[in-house]
């Protein structure tokens, strides 16, 4: 059953008086022992190199709009990835000034045992806004400094490095598709001007006319055709009324008359026709038949001295009336060789049309890609030169940059509990924990040692106790043992403060 709490004090320098001498002993052994641990405790040293972010200098409103700056985002993250990659630590890792002689070339074991360790004793963390801080963490001030001045120059200069790899990455990529793309665009325009060449077609407009243009010349020479055809009906008609040969004298100036009137019909048909022309044919038989019987007139066959005599001869208004005839048949069948050729030529300005469509689409899809491109050329054009630019000012230390803005100082101090912490806790450690002891141990001890303990568990009231009694022997052995001990915890006082100063002052 656990002690009433206003029962512990009581209890526990009763029981503490009653074992003076393991109390004693306790608080030597705990003193000694934090005291020990002071010793034996990893004290680490920390130093730490403070970064500036230069991300506002005069280049930013210069060039804004023309350039863009390499931005770093969540800076403390990319700084802790970048000084984590091995290429970093690798190079620190084989420094001789930090290792030693043969540091340059050691064993993959030894080699991955430094990168691990700097990986652990390295920090990153926040200095404000545009400020933070690498900092590193050893057992050895000098070592401690040393590296914290390293991983700055580190970081530093693989920043400046990447930045300017990453520039001009994106340099070379833009241009690469900028010439990617002229190639493309030429393809293009080869292909657009090899089909212009093979379509000479034209355009649906002028197709469109040429087709309207036929379709009404058709038209005209259907209704040109359709009169020749009534006129000749007509002519026929009047012809067949007309006698073919007439009555006459047979005279020399009858001949001659005759043939002249021919000759002027012939020469005005050569103005409009050609030689072969039926009607020009037929009148040059006739006046080679006239002329054969002016001749033979001439010579006095069926004449007499000039005598008049009658023949049949051919009715000029026959004539006249067949001549024109001649003449309408001719023009309707020319009229009909001229719809013939313009139902030619409509047939073939549709099967144009017909291929005025089919390329149409196909000049769509060349121009639609021709635009495309040019427009993605352009824009990679304009692109190129800001990552032009972009990569001179990186190359120049401009845009975004990092400078050391507090360089690493040497640890004068370590980190954390320092050994005068720990003799100080010593003592103090010591001198309570006879006490927690005895406490503990009368929480967990199950005998009854108060009249309050037995009255509660019992449940009937204690009339009376009786009290210790210690003879005058008892009580003097008790004081030559407080003596005693307290004389021994002076001694082991004293001893645990001497040694706690030596060690303090270096003499240990």
């Amino acid at each position: 059953m656990a002690l009433p709490i206003n029962q512990l004090p009581k209890e526990i320098l009763r029981e503490v008086r009653a074992h003076k001498w393991l109390a004693c002993l306790m608080f030597s052994l705990v003193s000694f022992g934090v005291l020990a641990a002071g010793f034996l405790w990893p004290y680490k040293y920390q130093s730490e190199v403070v970064i500036f972010v230069d991300d506002r200098n005069i280049i930013q409103p210069l060039m804004e709009g023309r350039a863009v700056a390499t931005d770093v985002t969540q800076k403390i993250s990319a700084a802790r990835e970048l000084l984590a990659s091995r290429s970093v630590l690798e190079d620190i890792a084989k420094d001789e000034e930090l290792f030693g002689v043969d540091a340059a070339s050691p064993g993959p074991e030894e080699l991955e045992k430094r990168i691990d360790e700097l990986r652990r004793s390295m920090s990153v963390g926040q200095r404000g806004d545009n400020y933070f801080s690498i900092g590193y963490s050893s057992s050895s001030p000098l070592k401690t400094f040393r590296v914290a001045q390293k991983l700055g120059q580190a970081f530093i200069e693989e920043n400046a490095r990447r930045k300017r790899e990453e520039s001009r990455s994106a340099y070379d990529f833009i241009d690469k598709q900028v010439k990617s793309y002229e190639v493309q665009i030429a393809e293009v325009e080869s292909k657009l001007k090899d089909f212009l060449s093979e379509n000479v077609d034209g355009t649906e407009a002028d197709a469109n006319s040429r087709l309207s243009n036929l379709q009404s010349r058709l038209e005209l020479a259907e209704l040109e055709k359709e009169e020749l055809e009534t006129r000749a009906s007509s002519l026929q008609r009047e012809l067949n009324a007309i006698n073919p040969t007439i009555r006459q004298g047979r005279t020399v100036d009858v001949y001659q008359q005759r043939i002249e009137s021919m000759r002027e019909q012939l020469d005005s048909l050569r103005l409009r026709y050609h030689d072969t022309y039926p009607d020009i044919v037929i009148l040059r038989e006739q006046i080679q038949e006239l002329e054969k019987q002016r001749a033979q007139a001439e010579e006095g066959q069926g004449l007499a001295n000039g005598s008049p005599g009658s023949e049949s001869a051919p009715n000029p208004v026959y004539q006249q009336v067949r001549s024109e005839l001649v003449t309408t048949n001719t023009d309707v069948e020319t009229v009909e060789t001229r719809i013939r050729s313009i139902e030619r030529l409509i047939e073939e300005q549709k099967r144009r049309m017909e291929r005025i469509q089919e390329n149409k689409a196909q000049y769509s899809e060349l121009t639609r890609d021709m635009e495309v491109n040019r427009d993605i050329y352009n824009d990679l054009l304009q692109r190129r030169e800001k990552a032009r630019v972009s990569m001179h000012l990186d190359i120049e230390g401009q845009g975004l940059s990092y400078k050391i803005n507090e360089g690493a100082q040497f640890p004068t101090s370590p980190t954390g509990p320092n050994f005068s912490m720990f003799a100080l806790a010593g003592l103090f450690i010591g001198a309570v924990a006879p006490f927690g002891a005895v406490a503990g141990l009368l929480q967990i001890d199950p005998r009854i040692r108060s009249r309050e303990q037995l009255e509660e568990l019992l449940d009937i009231p204690v009339l009376e106790h009786l009290p210790e009694v210690r003879t005058p022997f008892e009580k003097r052995r008790d004081r030559r043992i407080t003596v005693a001990v307290v004389i021994m915890a002076i001694l082991v006082t004293a001893a645990y403060v001497a040694v706690a100063l030596a060690a303090v002052f270096g003499v240990i």
